[in-house]
Parts: C-alpha cells; sequence; structure tokens
C-alpha cells in the first residue's frame, strides 16, 4: 500500500519532469501540439479499437468461448484511451503500450487466474445451451454447493430483528 500511495504522490512530478525535459528539447509550441495530437490518436484508436474488442467480446460471447480474455482486453483499451487524453507524456507512453494486443496479452496472463467469468445461457437465447454457472477461464468450476429442499427453509426466523416488525405488517394487511 505505501508504494503505490508513493507513486501517486510522485506521478504528478514525474510528468512535470517530462514536460520539462521534452519542452527544452523540441521547445514549447511543439511539446503542446505533441500533447494535443496524442490526446486525438487516443480518441480514434479508442474509437476503433473499442469496436474491434466489442465484434470479438460478441464473437467469443456467442461461440460459447471464454469472454474474459476480450473483457480483460477492452477495459484496457479504455484505460489506454483515458490515459492518451490526460496531458503528460508517462501517461502517453503507458496508453500507447496498453494499445498493443501483446502487452495487453501479458496483463490478461497476469490477471486471468484471479477472475471468474459468469455465464449464463437460456434454450431460449441461446440456441439449445443449457445454463452453465460460474466458470474459471481453463473450465474448471469453483466449488459448489447443491442443497436439497430438506436443507433449507423459507419460514421467517424467529431471533431477526426484523421478525416483529414483519409480522405487524403482515397483520395489518390482513385486517384491510
Amino acid at each position: 500500500m505505501l508504494p503505490f500511495l508513493i507513486a501517486i504522490i510522485l506521478f504528478p512530478f514525474i510528468e512535470i519532469a517530462g514536460f520539462i525535459v521534452v519542452g527544452r528539447a523540441i521547445g514549447l509550441f511543439p511539446t503542446l501540439g505533441l500533447i494535443m495530437l496524442t490526446a486525438v490518436i487516443g480518441a480514434i484508436l479508442l474509437r476503433v479499437q473499442g469496436f474491434g474488442v466489442l465484434q470479438r467480446l460478441n464473437t467469443a460471447a456467442s461461440d460459447g468461448g471464454d469472454p474474459g480474455r476480450e473483457m480483460i482486453h477492452g477495459a484496457m483499451i479504455v484505460l489506454a484511451g483515458i490515459l492518451l487524453l490526460i496531458p503528460g507524456f508517462v501517461t502517453d507512453i503507458l496508453g500507447l503500450l496498453l494499445f498493443i494486443p501483446p502487452v495487453r496479452d501479458l496483463v490478461w496472463k497476469h490477471f486471468r487466474n484471479n477472475m471468474v467469468v459468469v455465464s449464463s445461457r437460456s434454450s431460449f437465447f441461446g440456441g439449445g445451451a443449457a445454463p452453465r454457472g460460474p466458470q474459471r477461464p481453463g473450465g474448471k468450476r469453483p466449488n459448489v454447493v447443491d442443497l436439497d429442499a430438506s436443507d433449507f427453509s423459507s419460514d421467517p426466523d424467529p431471533n431477526s430483528p426484523w421478525a416483529d416488525r414483519d409480522d405487524k405488517r403482515l397483520d395489518d394487511d390482513k385486517k384491510s
């Protein structure tokens, strides 16, 4: 937690230092032009790449594949576009890196084991596929507890602090 806090505090200083270094090397107006150019490029790439990811996500979901990868790629593309829109050279470099598919795959490999993709299909909309429960990207289902009708009850709990209120409200409704 502490390194993250230190990084957040130091980040504006790193961005300002980047402005100074680039401004001295190429001048004020080219530096400002470069910042505006990266913002425009970010908006264009976000639009083009975003639609591509939405198509791949739709294809993966309709084919019964794992949409988790495409969801993460979509989130990284949105983050990359936002980073390019924020003025600064460090954010621009990070944003451009996130637009590169191998970099996104590397990030996906890091997060894939910590994700659970929940997908549900009905036979009416899903073309006959049965509902599936939560699945991990490797196809393994997490631990599932199945209950029989005798394992649970829908009767109100007499120890609940809400039981008195609910009973009074039900009695009032019956009197009306």
